[in-house]
């Protein structure tokens, strides 16, 4: 998690020239117990060092406050000054409110004004019926997941912002599963689609989603949905549920390596094309 030496031994092992390194998902300032302000901007300030002391080997994705929407943008302004790390990376759901509403389309909102990723990972969110077994990681993340999509899709989010570069893990989560489901209501009820304009179909081919699905078939299915442009090379390193030998799983899903490298490089942004060799 923390040892860089050890984040680029696995890097060469595996054969990953470049990795983004993102905070873990009980890193979000959601609960800091020093001030939301310098918990955020020392995180952003340690992984600017590590980031610009890796010879181009590792890109980064800083944190953000989630507490108050002009901080997060004031940070955000920064971070894309500074011009090291090349993007953020946020929760799916902030007190009770998803990409739609309140401080996270605000904060995506930001990003995409000052041309920075956003990257979009689910928290574990503790539910008393997902309490035994790691429920709360293997229902409750890819649900929250959906949440993020859903509401990027059908609040308007991704209409509104069209230059946005948003990516969501796991695969999109339950997302591609339910695609099918959400396009049906688009056509059926006006309240479903109130906030956009575009059937959902066609939005799903906007953001980017990453490959760790555990799983061929459902690797399918998004690739069935979502733009090949759109699919990038996730990992979950190093936790419990990654993806550890990306090279083969990439080669056994019928990936092609220089597809996801271009991908890569797009969602990370133009300023690290140059520094990565290919």
């Amino acid at each position: 998690m923390s040892d860089v030496t050890a984040v680029l031994a696995d890097m060469d092992r595996f054969g990953i020239d470049i990795r983004a390194l993102s905070p873990p998902p009980f890193a979000f300032a959601t609960a800091a117990d020093v001030s939301a302000e310098e918990y955020t901007s020392s995180y952003n300030a340690a992984l600017t060092e590590v980031v610009s002391d890796s010879a181009g080997r590792l890109s980064g994705l800083g944190t953000v406050r989630l507490d108050d929407p002009d901080a997060a943008d004031r940070q955000i302004r920064t971070l894309a000054a500074q011009n090291v790390l090349v993007g953020i990376a946020i929760p799916p759901i902030v007190r009770g409110g998803s990409l739609d509403v309140g401080v996270l389309r605000s904060i995506v909102r930001s990003a995409s004004t000052n041309r920075m990723a956003v990257l979009v990972h689910p928290m574990q969110l503790p539910q008393p019926e997902w309490a035994s077994y790691y429920l709360a990681n293997l229902i409750g993340n890819p649900v929250e997941t959906a949440t993020a999509v859903a509401s990027s899709i059908l609040g308007g989010v991704l209409e509104e912002l069209p230059d946005l570069r948003l990516c969501f893990v796991h695969g999109g989560g339950c997302a591609p599963s339910l695609l099918g489901r959400w396009a049906h209501a688009w056509e059926a009820r006006p309240d479903v689609r109130t906030a956009s304009a575009t059937s959902p179909r066609e939005l799903f081919r906007a953001p980017y989603f990453d490959t760790v699905t555990h799983d061929d078939a459902a690797l399918g299915l998004l690739r069935e949905h979502a733009a090949e442009s759109r699919i990038v090379c996730g990992t979950d390193y190093p936790f419990d549920m990654a993806e550890s030998d990306i090279a083969t799983f990439v080669d056994r899903s019928g990936l092609e390596r220089s597809v996801l490298a271009a991908n890569a490089r797009a969602f990370l942004g133009a300023d690290i094309r140059s520094a990565v060799p290919s």
